[in-house]
């Protein structure tokens, strides 16, 4: 059984090797997921579900913060198991339907070497193929996110991918970067995301997002949240000195 780890008063962490997956729970006793891990990841996700309560059909919404394998890879099975709805960054919404060829990161020789280790782990555990899906509906920056328990804040975050967001929530003080932003295992470091599409672009907005307010927890999705000091944590990255 996969541990959940309590974030605040509504959401909680469900850790996985690549890609931590996070549950909302909204205030009509639905849900919402911030990702959904690597395919297969489908029955870990809706176990953790019915530990906090919810039946499938109460997962309302899927949130995906960009369209890499170990982010939206479970989501066509848990739309086929519970009917939610799922958002994604319009500039990512044809990665996510199989509409567009994904785009290649450019990798630098330490990124290359991570990306080799990566795929060759997949490939040893057995993840099952990518099954794209539809999006219901796509998010651009400015867009708010109804239905949940505070104000939700979407944020453009290109660089990752074309179309990455991510999810600021002033009044609570938490943020779900996507893959822009990386942390140590205790979460007492911040790194730049690898793998990037355009790296003068992910490293602008990680900068975007070290800048905002109102962020006490970093809710990342590879590595520990970031619940301590974490507007002095992302001042003191560099992001422009990773992976290279």
């Amino acid at each position: 059984m996969d541990p959940l780890t309590r974030i605040s008063r509504a959401v909680w962490q469900l850790p996985f090797p690549t890609g931590h997956v996070y549950l909302v729970a909204l205030p009509d006793d639905g849900f919402a997921l911030v990702d959904t891990g690597v395919p297969g990841s489908a029955p870990a996700v809706l176990d953790a579900l019915a530990r906090l309560g919810g039946r499938p059909d109460r997962l309302r919404q899927i949130v995906l913060t960009h369209h890499h394998v170990d982010h939206m890879g479970s989501a066509a099975d848990l739309v086929e198991a519970t009917g939610a709805e799922v958002l994604a960054g319009a500039p990512d919404a044809p990665y996510v339907r199989g509409t567009a060829a994904e785009p290649a990161p450019v990798l630098t020789e330490a990124e290359r070497r991570l990306h080799e280790g990566v795929m060759a782990g997949f490939a040893a555990a057995g993840v099952p193929p990518l099954r794209h899906l539809a999006v219901d509906r796509e998010l651009h920056d400015g867009d708010t996110l109804d239905g949940w328990p505070e104000p939700v804040r979407v944020l453009a975050v290109p660089g990752h991918t074309p179309g990455g967001i991510a999810l600021h929530l002033p009044a609570s003080g938490l943020l779900f970067p996507g893959d822009v932003i990386g942390a140590s295992p205790d979460g007492d470091r911040a790194v730049l995301g690898p793998f990037n599409v355009s790296r003068e672009q992910a490293e602008a907005s990680f900068r975007r997002l070290a800048a905002l307010d109102d962020v006490g927890t970093v809710c990342v999705a590879h590595g520990g949240p970031i619940r301590e000091n974490a507007r002095a944590v992302l001042a003191a990255a560099t992001p422009e000195a990773d992976w290279r």
